[in-house]
């Protein structure tokens, strides 16, 4: 019986031919006791080029045989006739054309119900015969001696043979096969695709070529293996589908080398990629995301990127083998894993890990940590409490890594490393990848922390040098800002001053000094201290900066623009001095904004050029901004537009100065300017108005 079929006992009716013997062709003939032909097949009309009447009663030898045969076929004739024994052999013959044909005879006494003797006579086409022969002759062999595994299956897919080459990659005698699927013999492949493939190529009869399968079979039940599978459907000559083909050859060595080759494709691709990605920015904590970002998802399901809280601030320091690490989280990331990220110190936070933690551990040592396959009894040596073990046994945490940060020579911290949904443990080619990551972030987040650093003491020095004014001096209100720069390089040249003078007055300056950096701090804070001892002499606005430049020029090659004003409320007005500076803006009710058309003058430090005051009106409710050029150079626009963009801005001289600066800087300042930016906003009260701020600020 053939796997999956029905046996001829059991079948409901007649099946279709096999199509073998169209093949063949096989011409019968039945001859009388005298040799005589009785009957005659059409596929003997087609074979001997006779047709049946012109064969019927003639003797069968003068037929079927050359002439050269007709005696000894004549005695073989006899001889079967006489003693029941058939004969097989091959003749050539003459056609009725005259050519002639190998052909392979087979001899057969036939005795009917009366009693009567016939023989039975088939032929065949010898070249057609040994074709045949040779084909299944080669067929046989070639299934039983190929290395590559072979089996048929019956069109529901079971099998009806395989070959011992199959019998040795399933690890499953070919007895065991025989009418059974293949998730009957082998479960731990992935049948389905296999047989929905196999489907297809029944359906439509296009063979799939090397289809990649794998899984674990009994030849080998403790690893996987790949195989390279090919299915072809089976037709006989009529064209009636047979089944399916299938050829197995076992390619896990070069499909491990293509995983292999492919990971270290990828490997090198995450390399590039975090060589362009972090360290875009000197912003500590941005360098941070961009390694975590990294990391997820081609390293780890979850990362987090932690620092030595004392290296934060500036500070050099060693662990004992008894002390906790005090680390500062600076970025985690992770891709739906709520868990994991509760159990995660948040960015910001400062957390202390005990002496037995991993990562306390591998920031002591400065040397990787790694659990390919994490226990539960681990978790406890890789959260910092128990509650977050428990979130990451919530989440699956199975493997884990940590791998220390190192810049030239200083432990920072650590990359944290948790694989939950990736069921890979972590491997050492991912060991060396995290290292290779973590070097090259290093060094970013080293220069990000020196960067903060630096930029965060020169903004301390910055704004310590700056005014605390109040918001109403002599006859004005006053409002001011100061926005610094993007880049520590660019801190510490602006500022500005209100400075009380004698008899009401007011003196306002705003300045910039050229260059950056600690240094240009340092400078504006003397130029500062300069305007300020220079101002209680109430000096002339242009006598100040004829002063202040001889100062500045003894300052180590600095230059700085100011504007330097004195608002006298008796008399309206306000005397203004310019050297080098932009131009301030005068508001007044009922009239749109202006630029003061003031004499430019030279940069303070420059030398040898004399400056000069102008008086402006300046009555109560008019406003004064002062500003410098951080607040509204960019390097798309020009300073015109700008400009105009300003007294745009300045539409409503009734609203609230604070309110004014707000808007002023968040309209016009880009937050990548390269500049700092001082800004200076004054409004001339009426006498009513300053006793009422008088009289507020004294009761409050």
């Amino acid at each position: 019986m053939s796997a999956g079929g029905p046996s001829a006992a059991d079948s409901p009716g007649p099946t279709g031919p096999s199509g073998l013997l169209d093949v063949l062709n096989v011409a019968s003939v039945v001859l009388d006791t005298e040799g005589r032909i009785a009957l005659w097949s059409p596929q003997a009309e087609e074979l001997f080029g006779y047709t049946a009447q012109e064969a019927l009663g003639r003797f069968a030898a003068r037929v079927m045989v050359h002439e050269r045969h007709v005696d000894l076929v004549v005695k073989l004739f006899a001889d079967v006739m006489a003693t029941g024994r058939s004969w097989a052999g091959a003749f050539p013959i003459r056609r009725k054309d005259g050519s002639t044909v190998l052909v392979e005879f087979r001899n057969i006494r036939l005795t009917d119900e009366r009693g009567e003797v016939y023989a039975l006579g088939l032929a065949a086409d010898q070249t057609t015969v040994r074709r045949l022969e040779r084909d299944v002759a080669l067929a046989t062999r070639m299934v039983a001696q190929s290395p590559n595994g072979l089996a048929v299956l019956d069109t529901d897919l079971r099998y009806v043979s395989v070959n011992p080459a199959l019998e040795r990659i399933n690890g499953v005698p070919a007895a065991d096969h025989l009418g059974r699927t293949v998730r009957e013999v082998l479960p731990l492949v992935d049948a389905e695709a296999l047989e929905d493939a196999a489907r297809q190529v029944l359906r439509t009869g296009e063979p799939l070529v090397d289809r990649l399968s794998a899984g674990r079979t009994p030849a080998d039940p403790r690893r996987d293996h790949a195989w390279s599978v090919s299915l072809y459907r089976l037709e006989d000559a009529r064209g009636t589908v047979l089944g399916v083909a299938v050829s197995v050859r076992d390619v896990t060595d070069r499909h491990r080398a293509a995983v292999e080759a492919e990971a270290a494709r990828r490997r090198l691709a995450l390399v590039a990629d975090a060589s362009t990605r972090i360290g875009t920015t000197l912003d500590l904590e941005r360098t941070a995301r961009e390694l975590a970002e990294v990391a997820v998802p081609e390293l780890a399901d979850v990362a987090a990127v932690d620092l030595l809280d004392a290296v934060v601030a500036g500070r050099r320091t060693t662990l004992g083998p008894a002390e906790p690490a005090v680390i500062r989280a600076l970025a985690v990331r992770a891709d739906d894993e709520p868990d994991a990220l509760r159990a995660a110190d948040q960015p910001g936070e400062v957390a202390h890990y005990a002496p037995d933690r991993l990562v306390t551990e591998c920031v002591r040592a400065g040397r990787p940590v790694m659990l390919a396959r994490v226990r539960e009894p681990d978790l406890a040596r890789i959260a910092r409490s128990p509650q977050a073990a428990a979130l990451l046994a919530r989440a699956g945490v199975h493997s884990y890594l940590a791998v220390p940060l190192i810049a030239r020579g200083e432990v920072l911290g650590a990359l944290d490393l948790k694989r939950t949904r990736n069921r890979s443990p972590f491997s050492h080619d991912d060991l060396l990848l995290a290292r290779e990551l973590a070097a090259r972030a290093a060094v970013q987040i080293d220069n990000a922390r020196w960067y903060q650093y630096a930029r965060t003491t020169a903004l301390t020095l910055q704004r310590s040098l700056l005014p605390s004014h109040p918001p109403v001096t002599g006859g004005l209100a006053v409002a001011s800002r100061y926005q610094p720069a993007g880049a520590t390089t660019e801190v510490g040249g602006d500022w500005f001053d209100v400075i009380p003078l004698p008899d009401g007055k007011t003196a306002l300056v705003v300045g910039d000094v050229m260059g950056s950096g600690i240094d240009a701090a340092a400078t504006m804070g003397r130029l500062r201290t300069a305007t300020t001892t220079l101002a209680s002499l109430d000096l002339d606005p242009a006598v100040l900066l004829e002063h202040l430049d001889r100062i500045t020029q003894g300052l180590d090659h600095s230059i700085a623009t100011c504007v330097y004003a004195v608002h006298d409320p008796a008399s309206g007005r306000c005397r203004i001095a310019n050297a080098g500076h932009l131009p301030p803006v005068r508001v007044r009710p009922g009239r749109p904004p202006e630029l003061l058309e003031l004499p430019t003058g030279v940069p303070l430090g420059v030398g040898g050029v004399a400056f000069s005051t102008t008086g402006v009106d300046f009555a109560p409710g008019d406003q004064l901004v002062l500003y410098t050029d951080g607040l509204v150079e960019t390097r798309t626009h020009s300073l015109d537009e700008r400009l105009e963009a300003l007294l745009a801005l300045l539409d409503d001289p009734a609203r609230p100065l604070e309110d004014l600066c707000d808007l002023l800087l968040r309209a016009l300042h880009h937050p990548d300017n390269q500049d700092d930016v001082a800004l200076l906003v004054a409004r001339a009260l009426t006498a009513e108005q300053l006793n009422d701020a008088t009289a507020e600020r004294e009761s409050g």
